[in-house]
Formats: C-alpha cells, structure tokens, sequence
C-alpha cells in the first residue's frame, strides 16, 4: 500500500474542495431521456414547410420510444442516445385548398449515424394530396433534420452544464487549464477582464458580466424572473420560487438552485446561485439589474464567483436557458394578444 501522499494523483482527494472524481478520472452517467423527450417535442412540434404546392406543419409528437445519457470519463464526454420518433403533420394544398394528414417517423436517431444519414419516413393518409407528400419528403425533411441537429447541439451544450468537474492541476490549484484574462467582447456574451475572487469554498472564480435587451418594460421582465408560473413557462421544468428575502430558489429539475438576497421591484435582484455538479456549498453571487429603455428594458447581469472551469457553461446557461427562452416567451405573449 502506497504511503499517505505518494499514490496515484488520480485517486488523490483530500485537497479537493468536493473530494469527489479528482481529475475527472472516474466515470460519471446522467441520464437525458427525461429531458431529451421534452427537448424532442419543443423542436419538433409546430415546425412549419411551405412550397409552391402548400403548407404543412408539423402537429404533436405521437411516439417517442428510446433512451439517452451523458457520460464523463477522463474529462470528456460521451453521448448515448436512441430514438424512435413518430409525428402528425397536415397540410393545405394551395390551389385547392384541400387538407390531408400524415405522419412522419424517424425509426433510429443514434450517435451511430449522422443526422443527415438518419432514415425519415413521410407518409399520408389515403386520397388525393401527393403533392403535399412530396413536399414534406424533400422540405419537410430537411425541417426535421435541422431541427435534431438543434437537439444534439443542446444535449451537448445544456444539458451537460457542470458535468466537467475542477481537476487538480500541479502547485495546487484547482485549474482545468491555463488561461490569460480575456476582454470584454460584444453584447449580451461579454466577459469583463478577470480576477480571481475566492467565494464560499477556496476555489479559483471568474466574475461573468452579460448586458441583454427586452423587447418589455422592466415590471415585466422583473415578473419573469419572481413570479412562480413565469419562471415555470420559459423554464419548462417546475420551479421553487420564493421572491423573498432569505427565499429558495431551484429551476432546471435542480439543476440550478439558490436563495433570493435581495429585490427592489422592478429594478434589481441578487441571488446567492448554484449549479448542483459545483463544489459542494459554493455559491456565486448573481446580481440583475433592469433599466426601462422605453418599449425596451435592458438587463445587466453580474455572475460573481464561477468556478474557473464552468465559465463558458455558466454562460451558455444563462444565455441558453435563460435570456434566449425569456426571448420566446415574450414574443408568444404578444403573438396572444395579438
């Protein structure tokens, strides 16, 4: 048996500030098919085909049968996933204005094929209507097939949000890699120039600065993120929202999890905030400033305390799941009132 402090790095955890997979060596499996399954239907559902013979759109997902899951070895990941899809569509034929129905079905969605390799099967119902048919076999297919690289690209990019853990670098410090302080760079994906601020447990942090403009006012957009049935809507998942001083925080299936420190209405929320895969009781600081630019609001987010390591995961969230699913749920609120 080797001596205290002279085994193998890998299975070194006594530094570590979570004491869990050093180096990201072991393996590590979450399941995505709970969550696959509703990112199936939001990218599928409601697409919409037009051509010289009519238009289509694509209705409810009928059949979804399969499984996925991320892995992370060695510090990368590994995607398995395998779906069978079955969707409605239905259509009107532009001179005649005739509707028929149909389906489309996508018999084996897996990490084996390219997506433009994946088989996709249009079918209608019996009668007339070919022309419709033809129009979903060659622009309907191509609707569908980008809209699956949409949910490959978010099974890579949300889902895996704090899947890559610190590693232990030599001298001590808790650094994936080495990297120079960046500039600020454009709209709403800009990081201020670095420092590392140590918050809550003794690890390197970053502190993310983003500015994003609402096409609402302020009140609004304050609402979406303190309101329960709001925060529910762009999220998509259920959600603990006590817009509260001391009040719990927790979105994304736990995923994101915090505690409201302090609110001004309409202008200002800050948040003690949390990815659950983060070292174990470390927290960053979230500020939300909003300011009325007429129609317009802008909010400015300070994200003060990630983990070196999840920079551009903590982005991608707040960017991703955040300010582009806001984007939508306020564009279909005017689209109702519409």
């Amino acid at each position: 048996m080797a001596k205290w402090g002279q085994g193998d790095p890998r299975w070194i955890v006594e530094e570590r500030a979570d004491a869990t997979n050093v180096n990201n060596w072991h393996w590590t499996e979450r399941d995505a098919t709970s969550w696959s399954k509703r990112k199936l239907k939001e990218v599928l559902e409601g697409l919409v085909v037009e051509g010289e013979a009519g238009r289509c759109e694509i209705g409810d997902l009928k059949h979804v049968e399969g499984e996925a899951s991320c892995n992370s070895r060695k510090g990368k990941l590994i995607f398995f996933y395998e779906w069978n899809l079955r969707l409605s569509w239905k259509g009107t034929v532009k001179e005649s204005g005739e509707k028929h129905k149909g389906s489309v079905e996508i018999p084996n969605l897996s990490e084996e094929n390219e997506v433009d390799d994946t088989e996709i099967n249009v079918s209608k119902k019996k009668g007339e209507g070919d022309v419709l048919k033809d129009l979903m076999r060659t622009e309907g297919t191509t609707k569908v097939r980008e809209a699956l690289r949409d949910y490959l690209k978010a099974l890579k990019t949300e889902f895996t949000l704090g899947m890559i853990l610190p590693t232990k670098a030599p001298g001590g410090q808790e650094l994936a890699t080495e990297r120079k302080p960046s500039g600020s760079t454009v709209q709403q994906d800009s990081v201020t120039p670095q420092s590392l601020d140590m918050v809550g447990v003794k690890i390197p942090t970053v502190r993310i600065h983003m500015r994003e403009v609402f096409n609402s006012p302020a009140d609004e957009l304050y609402s979406i993120f303190t309101k329960k049935e709001l925060v529910q809507k762009f999220s998509k998942c259920p959600a603990v929202t006590e817009a509260e001083k001391g009040g719990k925080l927790q979105m994304f299936e736990g995923c994101v999890s915090g505690e409201y420190t302090e609110l001004v209405p309409s202008q200002r929320i800050v948040l003690k905030w949390r990815c659950r895969s983060w070292p174990d009781e470390h927290y960053a600081t979230v500020a939300l400033n909003f300011q009325d630019l007429a129609a317009q609001s802008e909010l400015e987010l300070e994200c003060k305390g990630v983990p070196v390591s999840h920079e551009e995961s903590t982005r991608q969230c707040w960017k991703k799941q955040y300010f582009e699913e806001i984007h939508i749920l306020l564009q279909q609120s005017k689209d109702n009132m519409e």
